[in-house]
């Protein structure tokens, strides 16, 4: 390694003693320089401040004009339109009351489960719809309050899955009530601890139980069948579906004198896309499908209406220049004879055949037999109004 003299003698040879001389001076040269620049600076943020103090301080917004921007208010429902940052947030979600039959549906799900409910517990149990909501489905998996059970489901004739999910409240309850609890006031104590085997079981069949009414709830307007395919206590397993899909979200309320809890029941837009036609038909009456007095009454109208008929003696093909060529006198000659059968014609089309004949001074034709059979059936008007079919 290099001494100090060694150092010394390297620097002479290069010359670095006379360079950083040089910098030196020039740096002491530029000094008084670079002290004019700050003052410069200096003078610059003193105007900039000294022009601060005469104009208006910024505004600030309060938290309510923040709300109104990002479209969060409190003080409304969950059915006023969202505004603001939300609104176009949301701008892609499809509104269930574009869909009018399927709170008609799920109103109807709302009184079989009360029924089943009540044989299920022998208990006095209400069932009540608390909202029907459009949501997205990863807001929603973030959203559900742990623990809880969340149960996938699918619908077989859709060949899609749901979602149902009971909170916590009404499991203990629903266990409380078919083990033989005591009624007790006031909210069951969560303990915290995984389900036991008997309380998945029982959730099972309270769920089998839902699942049973959703299908007769659905049944005037589409046969389906909802299965269990797997219960989760972890939202992250119970992904049915792409966190940025739009579901519908229907929420029921269980109440069992003074316990009781939720039930959820999530169906992303894709899982009820096949029966789309359906839900946005209007609800007319109890009855789905064809009003049986409406087909009477059309039935005895068509049955009492005139109807004008031709009997076509023969059909002969002429050359148009015979045609114009007639004149009074000439003679058609028919190749039938009063024994050949006459064509009966209404709306130019043939019914049947006929025999010529005569009652009195009036030319009367005997239908001689049974009516051809239409070319067209209620099969093509009845495939015209299956779902799926072109119009």
């Amino acid at each position: 390694m290099a001494g100090p003299t060694d150092q010394d003698k390297l620097s002479e040879e290069w010359g670095l003693d006379e360079a950083l001389a040089g910098v030196s001076e020039a740096a002491a040269a530029d000094a008084p320089n670079d002290d004019a620049i700050s003052a410069e600076w200096a003078a610059m943020l003193d105007a900039d401040s000294a022009k601060g103090e005469g104009d208006a301080p910024d505004r600030v917004l309060n938290q309510d004009e923040i709300d109104s921007l990002l479209g969060f208010d409190p003080n409304v429902g969950g059915n006023v339109e969202l505004t603001g940052v939300q609104a176009l947030i949301n701008s892609a979600l499809v509104s269930y009351e574009r869909l009018p039959m399927l709170e008609i549906v799920f109103d109807r799900l709302v009184r079989l489960a009360t029924t089943s409910l009540r044989n299920f517990t022998s208990d006095n149990v209400e069932v009540s719809m608390d909202s029907i909501s459009s949501v997205r489905f990863g807001d929603y998996i973030n959203s559900i309050p742990l623990p809880a059970i969340l149960s996938v489901i699918k619908a077989e004739e859709w060949d899609n899955f749901g979602l149902l999910t009971v909170d916590s409240n009404l499991i203990y309850s629903m266990i409380d009530v078919l083990l033989g609890g005591r009624r007790i006031g006031g909210n069951i104590r969560v303990e915290g601890r995984p389900y036991t085997t008997i309380e998945m079981a029982l959730a099972r069949r309270m769920i089998e139980v839902i699942l049973d009414d959703t299908h007769k709830a659905f049944e005037p307007l589409t046969p389906v069948h909802f299965k269990v395919e797997r219960l989760e206590t972890n939202p992250r397993f119970a992904a049915i579906s792409r966190p940025a899909n739009a579901a519908i979200l229907i929420e029921l309320r269980i109440e069992m004198d003074d316990r009781g809890g939720k039930i959820e029941i999530l169906l992303p837009y894709a899982t009820i896309e096949p029966i789309r036609e359906q839900l946005l038909q209007m609800y007319m009456g109890e009855k789905f499908g064809r009003d049986p007095i409406w087909e009477g009454h059309l039935a005895t109208e068509i049955y009492a209406a005139d109807v004008e008929f031709e009997v076509v003696l023969h059909e002969v093909d002429l050359p148009l220049s015979r045609v114009l060529s007639m004149q009074p006198g000439d003679t058609v000659m028919f190749d039938r004879t009063p024994s050949d059968p006459v064509t009966l014609r209404c709306g130019g089309v043939d019914l049947t055949e006929a025999i010529m004949g005569h009652i009195g001074k009036n030319v009367s034709v005997r239908v001689a037999r049974p009516l051809n059979p239409p070319k067209v059936t209620m099969a093509a008007f009845e495939a015209i109004d299956e779902p799926g079919e072109g119009r």
